[in-house]
């Protein structure tokens, strides 16, 4: 496999690009990907089998299941650092080894009707949340520990739009490759 078709695998929507201004449409639209993103995913996977679950969308990359678990992990823990920005001074968020929650025995074998059940009730209260923020409300930030970079709320909304749609499109190109859709 070359490295440019591993580079597609990999972000098949490609890396997250961020525009210079962000308008209150890109906002709006962000916001309205959050909103139905719980539904698209279950509708996606619904009627996979354990086996098509547990197969990953790349070679070393995780399985489906895997994937479903994560978003729900870390859209559990964006909603909590929009909290920790909206409620404290530019707050040094608390970071994760998302790859080592992936490899714990729940996201491996878990059943994802609760990841999926997370997602909605999570997403349901990040869009309520996003929908009321004021224009000084989006422009606050968090300090990432790692990069020690300031990361504001309303660029962080298209962060999570993309980080949906990115592994959407993992799970997708997987069903239409193995042609289960």
């Amino acid at each position: 496999m070359t490295e440019q078709e591993l580079q597609k695998l990999k972000y098949p929507i490609g890396q997250f690009e961020c525009p210079n201004n962000i308008s209150p449409q890109h906002i709006e639209g962000w916001i309205s990907i959050l909103e139905h993103f719980p539904t698209r995913l279950e509708k996606l996977v619904e009627n996979l089998s354990d086996e098509q679950l547990d197969t990953t969308y790349r070679t070393n990359g995780w399985t489906i299941r895997q994937v479903i678990h994560h978003l729900s992990d870390s859209h559990h823990h964006s909603y909590a650092r929009f909290k920790w920005t909206l409620t404290e001074d530019k707050p040094v968020i608390k970071a994760y080894f998302e790859d080592r929650w992936a490899e714990l025995f729940d996201s491996k074998i878990a059943p994802i009707d609760m990841s999926l059940l997370h997602l909605k009730a999570i997403h349901a209260k990040l869009v309520y949340l996003l929908k009321g923020l004021s224009d000084a409300d989006l422009n606050t930030y968090f300090i990432h520990p790692e990069t020690q970079s300031e990361v504001v709320l309303k660029r962080n909304i298209g962060i999570y739009a993309w980080h949906s749609n990115h592994h959407y499109a993992h799970i997708e190109n997987l069903m239409k490759r193995n042609n289960w859709i």
